[in-house]
Order: C-alpha cells, then structure tokens, then sequence
C-alpha cells in the first residue's frame, strides 16, 4: 500500500490503543492512526450487539459518524470451551460492572470469576478472538466495511501468573508462545504483540486493505 492512509481509531481503551497502535507501526508504518474523539464528543457506544464484529460494527459507525473519516475499532471476546464458549462477547463485563469490595478493577474481577468457574474443571482450552472494523465513509451517504479476524489458540491458568499486561493476560496462556506455559503478562508486550490474536487480526485487516 503505497498511498497515506488515515484512520480514526474508536477504543478509548489505552492499553488497547498502545498495542494497535505498536502493530500497525510495525505492520503498516505509512498508516497514521488518529485519537478517538473526547467522550465529550462522542460518548461511549452501548456495546449490545451479540457478536464481536456487531460490536466493532457499532464503535466503528459511530466513530466515523463523528468525524467524516474512516475508523477502525476492534472488538475482542475470549471463548472457554469448558464454559460453553463463555465469557465470550461479554469478556469485557463478565463480572458485571461493579469494582470489587477491594478495590481493584473490573479486569481483576473479571479474572477472578473466570478462575472460580473453571476450578477444578481439567479441560481449560480457550482461544482469545479479535476482529478488526474499519468503517468507510460514503459520498453518498452509505456507510461500507473491512472486517477482518485473528484467533490465537491456548488454555486459562489455574492461577494469575505474570505483572504485565490487562484484561486476562494473567490468566491466558497461548500456544504459539515462547515459553511454555507463560501466560501473556509474562511475556514483554513487545513480545505479545508479535503473537497475539490482535497481532492476527491486524495482520488480516492489512492483506484486506491492500486487496
């Protein structure tokens, strides 16, 4: 791809912006990515869609709504088969919204409720899955898209292991890792970022953008 490519990014997530925005410098160094707008511009978008790419689809819109310029919002779900494919398109809320009485975050929390569930449980195989939305502005007042998806295969730990990282990376460990057995905040985020399911998805996002 040779030309300037601008995009907007939808995540107001900053750990998520940071990895997005070190991929994609790898990966596609001629495109730019632009800040989300302030939630004083564009408020935070009712993620109820009941698929990934529905979610992203709705971040995405609403975005390049606001802005006139094409954006590119993700949305990532991690599925557990022994929980029926739970947490799901509801990672990001799987224990509600409330922080816990201890004062930690919902990421911890989350965690927390998804070791509970799978203790003792054998099988613990899950796979984190991300898809990438870029929205197009039409001059005609339509709106097109370029989806693209990455699936990284591995297993929940039996414990949170490892300081790096956010949401389930304490507890995700991926197949395709260096290590055996790390979980992704054992591993650098230089590292993660060159194997993670984001890493996957942008590498599709890019293939189609260049197609």
């Amino acid at each position: 791809m040779s030309q300037q490519l601008e995009l907007v990014l939808a995540s107001a997530n900053l750990h998520k912006v940071a990895e997005i925005a070190e991929i994609f410098a790898d990966l596609l160094p001629e495109c730019t990515l632009l800040p989300r707008p302030s939630l004083d511009v564009v408020k935070d978008v009712d993620e109820n869609a009941d698929t990934l790419i529905g979610n992203a689809k709705l971040k995405a819109l609403a975005i390049m709504q606001a802005t006139g310029l094409p954006s590119l919002a993700d949305d990532t779900g991690l599925f557990v088969e022994a929980l029926g494919g739970a947490p799901g398109v509801h990672s990001a809320r799987f224990a509600g919204d409330a922080i816990r009485a201890d004062g930690s975050n919902r990421d911890a929390a989350n965690r927390e409720l998804l070791l509970k569930q799978l203790h003792g449980v054998a099988n613990r195989r899950a796979e984190f899955r991300s898809v990438m939305v870029v929205a197009w502005p039409d001059s005609n007042g339509a709106t097109t898209w370029t989806i693209a998806e990455g699936v990284l295969v591995g297993e929940i730990a039996t414990a949170e292991r490892g300081a790096n990282g956010f949401g389930y990376d304490q507890v995700f460990i991926p197949a395709d890792g260096a290590t055996p057995g790390a979980t992704y905040a054992e591993m650098s985020s230089q590292f993660k970022n060159q194997i993670s399911h984001r890493r996957r998805a942008v590498e599709a996002l890019i293939a189609a953008l260049r197609r």
